[in-house]
């Protein structure tokens, strides 16, 4: 009979390597070797053959394409995340900072699916008394909730298997561990297992499952790449933990798009969906303060107003610094080249800061005129016109490119009392063809866009 051997696996990769390593060669993490036993090898059976149940391929063109029946968790906002709801037998990964909310929003859904379906809330971290104070505060009072305080594998499976439920929900996966190996919860090996083990019963019985993911010190999510890979969603739930505001946002998502955002507020009863963002992401700006200028940005099919901050002061420095908080810093830095280049702006004496204001952090290339005025304007020390927002691509030439989404941009700038949009020249030809009441402004080069702020 062959014996097990060893192997050396990264916590945060899963490389594995067969003799222990300070640093994993694979993404350089230092002491993050771990020994695990490795089962050996079946012997090859004389004739493969499929076992009995396992499915059967079929012809593509005989596949039905209808649609499958959403869950929905009562909260539209997390429901749009997901695509319009959950997908019976899908597995879904929720990773965030301890304290964001992870368990208050399960709980929420749990109670609210809880109502009318069977729901298990498996925690390995809380007890079953704690789950319940937690969903005494929340007002949580479904009658079909079942929580129970287990960190076995194989139980929690036997628990599902009597129940049934509708969903699961597995808080956390790093606490859960099978006693088929015999390294310890949260390593890589045992992480892996249980995910392949919890995908299998969803597949299988077309439950919907949650994993609650740890966060490690960089933000990413614990334990190998393999495990994201495994899911059909991802969602991280961002925010400091000290503010009232988080953001759900889906960075992985085989039934719905990843653009989609959610903004909620936590409430002593809960977390509570903002349905107005952009006033929100609004509400504390400053209206005559130089460089603050106003951008619409897209997150999925929702626009958002979000005010882009920068501040200009004399450098003491021989490198003045660049600090960038909720942008691109290597696009922010195209950006200050772009206006000494062609817009003869001297920065390379001066400290510049950027910051998207409310903790949003933008993606998108819509921004750059809007970083670029704002710059303008603390550097001249002179405030924009509060009622105009501001939004297009700069590219290194000094051009102002056009944006995809631009209707839905000045429409939300329109709802919200903005009557001036400064675009690209393309842009503003095309709505006012189309017949837009919000006064328009179009500009070919950011020296234009700096003239019009000026003037």
């Amino acid at each position: 009979m062959p014996k097990s051997s060893s192997r050396f696996v990264c916590q945060q990769c899963g490389h594995d390597s067969p003799k222990w390593m300070g640093r994993c060669p694979e993404c350089g993490a230092w002491d993050s070797l771990v020994e695990e036993i490795v089962a050996p090898p079946p012997k090859r059976a004389a004739a493969r053959q499929a076992p009995a149940g396992a499915a059967q391929p079929v012809r593509l063109v005989e596949v039905s394409v209808e649609d499958v029946p959403r869950l929905s968790t009562g909260i539209a906002e997390l429901d749009r995340v997901l695509g319009g709801g959950i997908v019976p037998g899908s597995l879904v990964l929720l990773g965030g900072d301890p304290g964001v909310g992870k368990s208050t929003l399960l709980t929420q859904v749990a109670d609210i699916l809880g109502h009318e379906r069977v729901v298990l809330y498996v925690s390995g971290e809380e007890s079953a008394h704690q789950i319940k104070l937690r969903a005494k505060r929340l007002g949580a009072k479904g009658t079909n909730l079942y929580v129970l305080a287990e960190t076995s594998l194989e139980a929690i499976l036997a628990h599902i298997d009597l129940l049934q439920p509708a969903l699961v929900v597995v808080d956390s996966v790093q606490t859960t561990q099978t006693s088929q190996l015999e390294s310890a919860p949260g390593t890589v090996a045992q992480v892996r297992a249980c995910g392949v083990a919890l995908q299998r019963v969803a597949k299988e019985q077309g439950i919907a499952v949650f994993l609650v993911g740890h966060v490690t010190k960089e933000g990413a999510l614990a334990g190998p790449k393999a495990l994201e890979h495994l899911v059909d969603t991802v969602l991280t739930f961002e925010g400091d933990p000290h503010l009232n505001y988080r953001i759900l946002r889906a960075t992985k998502n085989r039934f719905g798009s990843t653009d989609e955002i959610a903004l909620f507020e936590m409430r002593e009863q809960g977390l509570v969906a903002v349905q107005n963002p952009s006033e929100w992401l609004l509400s504390e700006r400053a209206t005559h303060s130089p460089g603050s200028v106003v951008t619409a940005i897209m997150e999925g099919t929702r626009p958002l107003l979000v005010e882009i901050q920068a501040l200009v002061t004399h450098s003491y420095l021989s490198q003045p610094r660049r600090q960038v908080t909720g942008l691109d810093y290597n696009r922010v830095n195209m950006v200050l080249a772009v206006l000494e280049k062609r817009a003869g702006m001297r920065l390379s004496d001066k400290d510049v800061f950027v910051n998207a204001a409310g903790g949003i952090y933008v993606r998108e290339p819509a921004a750059d005129l809007a970083v670029a005025l704002a710059v303008v304007s603390s550097l001249k020390d002179k405030p924009l016109p509060p009622d105009m927002v501001v939004f297009g691509e700069v590219g290194l030439a000094g051009e102002v490119r056009s944006v995809i989404h631009t209707e839905q941009r000045v429409r939300e700038a329109g709802r919200l009392g903005f009557s001036r949009v400064l675009l690209a020249r393309r842009d503003a030809k095309l709505l006012r063809a189309r017949g837009m009441e919000i006064m328009l402004d179009g500009t070919y080069t950011i020296r234009d866009a700096v003239g019009a702020v000026e003037g």
